[in-house]
């Protein structure tokens, strides 16, 4: 059997559904096909089931790619505003969280189910669990061959996603077809990734387990203001998150476990006020108890605060405002929510998402060289490289 489509999307995550929508819109005949039984599961089980669908802050600088300007024209095009619109139509209630973030009240769900109805009335056509063996060009068509099915289009769009949460069907899919169609590649690694650490501050880890609080986590020149979290397998939360997407193997991130005080100067003046308290409870009133605990007795300091040297209370506060540590590495992709690096924007065109070399083929969402901050934004690249494909396929 051999079918005839205007357009083919490989891959019906958040990018691949909404291109999927928009060429239907435009009239085209569009087949979406997905290798999974579950359509959208990414967009399902994020944001705690809630789904960051985008962040009220979106703009360029909240991206990571090789090429900064590339994701410029695409945001501009299909903005988080018109995403937020497409939710009030289909009355999903949603809330702000901290810095912008934007979730469903309800479920995860609701935005798969959306879009799926959009696609519905697009007249799209859906496919799931399609293994494709093959894709080749003839004649300026793409042929897509699965087992002894061919389907053939005038515009294939590639949206299939990077490497990251294997168990929900990532692959390395896109970045082979790119290759086959001599596209260059950006290096590929995990981002927004927990990171771990050597056997003592792994340790460290360990006994304080389910620990949280607010920190300011650096690289280089790079940081970030939010909330960081011990585990037994290293430290996580938003703050490292962040920075995993930035930190380079091999060297240090710097941590300040009290963005919000000089602890040196707290302590020169506590010495002054309160020679007699004791340097435990004093710690104890800036940091959780297990956690000073831990610093006072890692950095050999007890007694009363008036028995320390200026010289002993610096080496202490440093350990607070500028922890300076070494990760060995991350948790890979099996916990990463994204990929960094992939199909180089170079080989793109950043109007229309479509190959420079190869016309009709379109590569868009994580699979390509883009990668945004945590927060809903993400969803947003996937929203708007996947808009902009529909209109140009």
């Amino acid at each position: 059997m051999t079918e005839k489509y205007d357009v083919i999307i490989i891959g019906a995550g958040a990018a691949g559904l909404m291109s999927a929508i928009e060429a239907g819109k435009r009239g085209r005949k569009v087949l979406l096909v997905d290798h999974s039984k579950k359509i959208g599961e990414k967009i399902r089980i994020s944001g705690g089931g809630r789904c960051n669908f985008t962040n009220i802050n979106t703009h360029p600088s909240k991206f990571i790619s090789r090429n900064p300007k590339f994701i410029i024209s695409a945001l501009n095009q299909y903005t988080q505003n018109d995403f937020i619109n497409l939710i009030k139509k289909h009355n999903i209630k949603f809330h702000e969280k901290k810095l912008g973030q934007l979730f469903c009240d309800e479920s995860a769900q609701q935005i798969v189910d959306m879009l799926l109805l959009e696609c519905q009335i697009a007249n799209v056509t859906l496919k799931k669990e399609i293994i494709i063996t093959d894709i080749d060009k003839q004649d300026n068509q793409y042929f897509i061959t699965v087992s002894s099915d061919k389907y053939f289009c005038d515009s294939l769009i590639i949206a299939t996603g990077g490497l990251s949460v294997p168990k929900i069907g990532a692959s390395k899919f896109g970045y082979e077809i790119a290759k086959k169609f001599n596209l260059n590649i950006i290096e590929t690694l995990p981002a927004l990734v927990p990171l771990t650490f050597d056997e003592k501050i792994l340790a460290m880890c360990q006994n304080l387990s389910g620990l949280s609080l607010e920190t300011v986590v650096s690289f280089n020149k790079i940081f970030f203001e939010e909330g960081m979290l011990f585990t037994h397998r290293g430290l996580s939360g938003p703050s490292i998150l962040q920075i995993s997407s930035y930190w380079k193997s091999g060297d240090s991130i710097k941590i300040n476990l009290s963005p919000k005080q000089d602890i040196f100067k707290l302590l020169g003046s506590k010495k002054n006020s309160n020679p007699k308290q004791d340097i435990n409870i004093i710690i104890s009133e800036i940091l959780p108890k297990r956690l000073a605990y831990m610093i006072c007795k890692d950095n050999d300091v007890r007694g009363n605060i008036s028995e320390l040297s200026n010289k002993l209370l610096k080496q202490l506060s440093n350990s607070i405002n500028t922890w300076i540590i070494s990760p060995t590495g991350s948790e890979g992709y099996r916990t990463a929510e994204v990929t960094l690096g992939g199909i180089d924007t170079n080989e793109i065109s950043s109007k229309t998402m479509m190959s420079i070399k190869n016309p009709g083929l379109f590569f868009i969402g994580e699979v390509v060289d883009v990668t945004g901050h945590l927060g809903g934004y993400n969803f947003q690249w996937a929203w708007s490289s996947g808009f902009v494909a529909g209109q140009y396929a």
